[in-house]
């Protein structure tokens, strides 16, 4: 027996790790899918019937979150019930049938029904119930911490690599790859997942959670930086294309970008968890995010000057990804984690569905520049809201 039992409770177990491993790969490759879309939906777009309408390209890029949004609780609640793996495994496939269709389809009225089918695959709530199921108290925000880096890198990954493979296979092979991501996610559902004993199902409060003035204002901050992202992406590539830059070339300009985002997020990060610098960090987050969307509605759209913007926007945009699900675990009411990360994850997908059809709305009636401050006006309510914010509470 080890004479410092706390040395050893600082470690995951083997099961522990598999599990935790194992569901954010499952994470990683839903996301790697979702995410290749975005750079290069809005210029695929304008080859198909229907794609000259740009609201109809922003509400094929939102639809997903819809019905996500609609379902999120009610995965969670069913999985309680009958158990978290028949439930992920068939959200999967449901994502996967979305995935196909949108593949078969030849207008922007099929590929907005296989988006709405993808969106049915609402499984998060439940692969991060089944992460508490199978890890302990003081390991959850660990594996939590995994799950967002995994995600992280799919987001890296694919905004760099999905122009090169759109190149390589077009939308309607990038659609199949996506879906095929979601058949491999079954097989590791079922069988590189440890089984864990049937939920307890105990009624989630939402109330307590609604009523957290702090957990709002991260709600709030959650929705509003997915909403900026859907609408940028539904911008940004038509500029680079404009500027002479092919789809195929959009990865010269996204993979400088987001390295060196990820590089200088890192000392923000151990700033805001090591030197309890959280709230000084996230603020300056979300104004990168608001000084990035200003600049992309004023600034001349040269390849160079909208490439140095985005390593701006994605600075703010990295640093507020990797922290921001971090502190709705630490500020969630006692055993309230899985309701207040529900709801998190709710206003997320609200976020993403409103950024696709506000941002195709206002590109159709008044150009990028009309997306741009519109979005700067989001986030600057935003930083005000966040600039009233508590000091979280430091890690012991």
């Amino acid at each position: 027996m080890s004479s410092n039992p706390s040395a050893t409770s600082t470690r995951m177990s083997a099961s522990e790790l598999r599990a935790t491993m194992a569901l954010a790969s499952i994470f990683a490759l839903r996301m790697l899918g979702l995410f290749m879309i975005m750079p290069v939906f809005s210029i695929y777009a304008k080859t198909i019937p229907g794609g000259d309408n740009v609201l109809l390209v922003g509400i094929a890029l939102g639809a997903y979150g819809v019905t996500q949004s609609l379902l999120y609780i009610f995965y969670g609640w069913v999985s309680d019930k009958v158990g978290r793996k028949p439930v992920i495994a068939t959200g999967l496939l449901i994502f996967a049938l979305g995935s196909f269709v949108a593949a078969l389809a030849h207008d922007m009225t099929w590929i907005i029904v296989g988006r709405v089918i993808q969106g049915m695959g609402a499984v998060s709530s439940a692969v991060i119930a089944f992460i508490a199921d199978l890890t302990s108290e003081e390991h959850r925000t660990k594996a939590m911490a995994m799950v967002g880096g995994s995600i992280g890198i799919s987001f890296a990954v694919a905004i760099v690599g999905a122009p090169i493979v759109f190149h390589w296979i077009g939308m309607s092979g990038l659609f199949a790859l996506i879906g095929i991501f979601s058949v491999l996610a079954v097989g590791i559902v079922l069988w590189g997942v440890p089984d864990a004993p049937k939920p307890v199902h105990v009624r989630a409060p939402f109330a307590e959670v609604l009523h957290n003035v702090e957990l709002l204002r991260l709600n709030f901050g959650v929705l509003v930086l997915h909403a900026t992202q859907t609408a940028l992406f539904l911008v940004v590539p038509r500029i680079l294309e404009a500027n002479g830059l092919p789809v195929r070339s959009h990865w010269m300009i996204y993979l400088p970008v987001m390295g060196l985002s990820f590089v200088m997020m890192v000392p923000a990060i151990i700033a805001a968890e090591k030197r309890g610098k959280m709230k000084t960090v996230l603020v300056s987050a979300i104004a990168l995010i608001l000084i990035g969307q200003l600049l992309l509605g004023a600034a001349p759209h040269t390849i160079a000057i909208v490439a140095a913007i985005l390593l701006v926007y994605f600075l703010g945009f990295n640093i507020l990804e990797a922290s921001q699900p971090s502190m709705v675990s630490k500020l969630a009411p006692g055993t309230r984690k899985g309701a207040a990360v529900g709801v998190y994850n709710t206003t997320q997908s609200i976020g993403l569905a409103l950024g696709g059809v506000m941002g195709g709305w206002l590109l159709k009636i008044d150009g990028s520049s009309a997306v741009f401050y519109a979005c700067s006006g989001l986030v600057l309510c935003w930083l005000i809201i966040a600039a009233n914010m508590k000091q979280p509470p430091r890690k012991a």
